[in-house]
C-alpha cells in the first residue's frame, strides 16, 4: 500500500524507450540493470530518486 504522503510514483520513470539490453544485463537507454528494471516497482519514490541521479552519472560516464 503507498503513503499518501508520497506522490504516484508512475510519474518517476527513467525508461526512454530505447529498450536493449547490452553483454551485462544494462539497458543501454536508461542503464539501469535488469535487476533495477525488475525492482522498480517495488522501490520508494526517495529510492527512485537515488537511483535516477546514479543512471545520470552512468549516462555521462557511458557506462
Amino acid at each position: 500500500m503507498r503513503d499518501r504522503h508520497q506522490p504516484p510514483s508512475k510519474t518517476l520513470n527513467p525508461c526512454i524507450r530505447n529498450c536493449c539490453l547490452d553483454q551485462y544485463d544494462v539497458c543501454c537507454g536508461c542503464k539501469r540493470t535488469l535487476q533495477e528494471i525488475l525492482d522498480w516497482h517495488s522501490l520508494t519514490n526517495e529510492q527512485k530518486l537515488r537511483l535516477m541521479e546514479e543512471l545520470k552519472q552512468r549516462q555521462r560516464r557511458g557506462a
